[in-house]
């Protein structure tokens, strides 16, 4: 535990490991947006497609 502690406190205190998880924590909001769109785009396409099956259908 003192070891996980140790390690913990110098990279707290280590300049490039902040910029290091800073980047990291970017990096993951950039990827969780990116995640939140596709979903949002996905669920416009489903509904555009089952529109057309609906259409297709109806129109046989």
């Amino acid at each position: 535990m003192r070891a996980f502690v140790r390690i913990t406190t110098a990279l707290l205190r280590d300049r490039k490991a902040a910029t290091a998880v800073e980047y990291g924590f970017i990096v993951a909001l950039i990827i969780l947006a990116m995640m939140v769109s596709l979903n949002a785009l996905g669920d416009v396409t489903t509904a555009m497609w089952n529109n057309v099956s609906t259409k297709v259908q109806a129109a046989h």
